[in-house]
């Protein structure tokens, strides 16, 4: 049977589940968004790297431009604070500007993050006609990407959270606080399946942001994002919560173990790694994505997901995640027609609707407990399914090797099954 490209995985595992591309719902498809990482890579004068499209220098702003030719460049002190074109400034409370409040407060622990890394290119160049003929003789050549993004310092003596992908391939970490003082940086852990990181600098006394709990979150809230958005340092910009506990698979990335919050503050590539507030001021979340070509939608992981993967970094470099080994979809009427219309497959549905087991990894834990293709989730744990977003919350909070509850229904029959869910194998983390 031939995957549906709306299928989402627990886990990475090896074999056929070990993919980095995204798989996107339907309507993600039909929009054709692309989720764009914001960090900012530099590539010299000529242009700018932001995901995988070449913006020209020369075009930007001349702000902008004279920041981005330079990927350490001085130290902004004033703190700009942009306010979306749809809200108006008469929605602030006169009598309180908490943004102010909230920028000044907790400013001066956003730092920018300058991370370099060298890219190796073996074989011909592509810009020499003749390089074909000579093939892997050449020597290789290299190249050194230079990026920035933001980050929030958590302890006095500089515990920094950002962004993996800031980080991640990095040969050199550098932290540049508002005071304009520059540390060298060093990668205590990175975990890519919650994009969390945690970098350390030799200094004392340094100011933290207090942290808020992403729990409590309601869609409407304030939301206040600080970064270093495109080379501007400590830029503000103020929107609401738009959503939470948006799923990987819901905003096209389902090899993600988090639950986003959605916001319309406006962020850019640059603000990767920065904090998004509330209207205290207290950190909610960190950003992390946007969808390119859209406006008003930015991602963010939520601070609570943020500090237990963080605590784990600090102890042990790594995070251990537990995993299953599924491949799943949501069940529609289409689906189960197409399916049940396909000789090639080896089971039937008879449901309309729920989360369905189209693949289980050879040798997973799901094996081990007995699921099977064609089966369909009905409760994992202590919740029912109604979506794969969950299963995967389900199983990111479970225990590795204790034994987790799964209600399935096979062939119109409801099966209770136990499974222990494996760490997750290492070539997925970084």
């Amino acid at each position: 049977m031939k995957t549906n490209p709306r299928s989402t995985y627990d886990s990475f595992s090896d074999g056929e589940f070990n993919r980095s591309e995204s798989r996107r719902p339907a309507s993600a498809s039909r929009m054709k968004q692309t989720l764009t990482y914001l960090s900012l890579l530099l590539l010299g004068a000529g242009g700018v790297v932001v995901g995988d499209r070449l913006l020209n220098a020369q075009s930007a702003p001349p702000p902008q431009q004279s920041t981005l030719a330079s990927p350490i460049a001085p130290q902004q002190t004033a703190v700009r604070t942009e306010v979306p074109n749809n809200r108006s400034s008469a929605a602030v409370p006169q009598n309180s500007n908490f943004i102010a409040d909230a920028a000044q407060r907790v400013g001066p622990a956003v730092v920018r993050i300058d991370s370099q890394r060298t890219v190796l290119r073996r074989g011909p160049s592509v810009q020499d006609p003749f390089g074909r003929f000579f093939g892997d003789s050449l020597p290789p050549s290299s190249r050194v990407q230079e990026g920035t993004g933001s980050g929030f310092i958590i302890d006095a003596n500089g515990i920094i959270l950002t962004n993996a992908h800031v980080v991640d391939g990095a040969d050199r970490v550098t932290v540049v606080l508002t005071d304009g003082r520059r540390f060298d940086g060093e990668v205590l852990g990175q975990d890519i399946l919650t994009d969390v990181a945690v970098v350390k600098i030799e200094a004392t006394d340094l100011p933290t942001v207090p942290i808020g709990d992403s729990e409590q979150l309601q869609p409407g809230e304030w939301a206040i994002a600080i970064g270093n958005p495109l080379g501007l340092d400590n830029t503000v910009t103020v929107g609401i919560v738009s959503a939470t506990g948006r799923s990987s698979a819901d905003i096209g990335v389902s090899d993600r173990r988090v639950g986003f919050i959605q916001t319309d503050a406006a962020i850019n590539p640059g603000n990767s790694g920065g904090p998004l507030l509330n209207q205290q001021g207290e950190v909610i979340g960190m950003n992390t994505a946007i969808i390119s070509g859209a406006q008003g939608l930015g991602f963010a992981v939520p601070i609570n997901t943020v500090q237990r993967i963080a605590d784990q970094l600090v102890a042990n470099g790594r995070v251990d995640h537990p995993y299953l080994g599924v491949e799943m979809m949501p069940l529609t009427p289409e689906l189960k027609e197409q399916i049940n219309a396909d000789p090639s497959t080896d089971f039937t549905v008879t449901d309309d609707e729920g989360v369905l087991i189209v693949r289980v990894a050879e040798g997973s834990p799901a094996a081990s407990a007995g699921l099977r293709a064609g089966d369909i989730l009905l409760r994992i744990g202590d919740q029912t399914v109604t979506d794969v977003g969950t299963v995967q919350a389900t199983v990111e909070r479970s225990q590795i090797g204790q034994d987790l509850p799964i209600e399935v229904r096979r062939n119109g029959e409801t099966l209770r099954l136990s499974v222990a869910p494996g760490v997750l194998p290492t070539q997925a983390q970084r």
